[in-house]
């Protein structure tokens, strides 16, 4: 590195870089570092911290696949997934891999080198993903944070609209009639719901989870 004008000039990574060249790198990350990977199940407050950089004293650079939206949709849909499956415990509302890199990697231009990153994990696995690029604060541990989705966004969405006036509980149950939902004096209870005739009534706007990027060995 060369110091000009105040600035550190690194090494830039070529545009158009081959996915054999992609390759030689996951060898050399296999050789010289780790790769951790977590459940999240606070999306948006974890994107918010690992892109913040008020939060973050060493954060070089920040790269999406997408619109931050996207996530917001993403985490609602998990959870609504969750609460249908009366599965018990935390819901997963996507993944993060914390990868980190040879302290020669700071040779290269920060934006670069995480969209390299970041645009062959999204090609690799066919799926959206946020990165930010840091070291911790004595500088000694260069790393990425790659949080990603397990889904893909539909092309179109799939709507399901009520035939008949639909019933739900406070807890978001489907009951069958209107009696169940109203009290004494023939108020709708507090929390409950009616969904009427030709109103959509689900939306789905993704694929159903990837079970490979489930796995810790992907």
């Amino acid at each position: 590195m060369q110091p000009g004008n105040g600035h550190e000039v690194r090494k830039r990574i070529p545009y158009g870089i081959h996915s054999q060249k992609c390759r030689k790198g996951v060898r050399l990350l296999a050789r010289h570092s780790f790769i951790q990977m977590s459940k999240l199940t606070n999306l948006k407050g974890r994107i918010s911290y690992i892109s913040s950089h008020v939060r973050q004293e060493n954060l070089y650079a920040v790269y999406e696949t997408t619109e931050r939206k996207f996530w917001n949709e993403l985490a609602k849909c998990n959870q609504e997934e969750f609460k249908k499956s009366g599965t018990e415990g935390s819901c997963i509302e996507a993944r993060e891999l914390i990868i980190a890199l040879p302290e020669s990697f700071v040779e290269y231009e920060p934006d670069m080198l995480l969209k390299l990153f970041v645009e062959h994990f999204k090609q690799q696995y066919e799926v959206e993903a946020i990165g930010a690029l840091h070291h911790n604060k004595r500088k000694t541990n260069y790393h990425i944070h790659l949080i990603f989705s397990e889904r893909e966004l539909l092309e179109k969405p799939v709507e399901k609209v009520a035939t008949r006036n639909m019933f739900y509980d406070e807890t978001g149950r489907h009951v069958r009639t209107k009696k169940e939902i109203i009290d004494e004096a023939g108020q709708l209870k507090n929390g409950c719901k009616i969904i009427s005739k030709g109103e959509v009534y689900e939306r789905k706007l993704f694929t159903p989870k990837k079970a490979k990027l489930s796995r810790n060995c992907f």
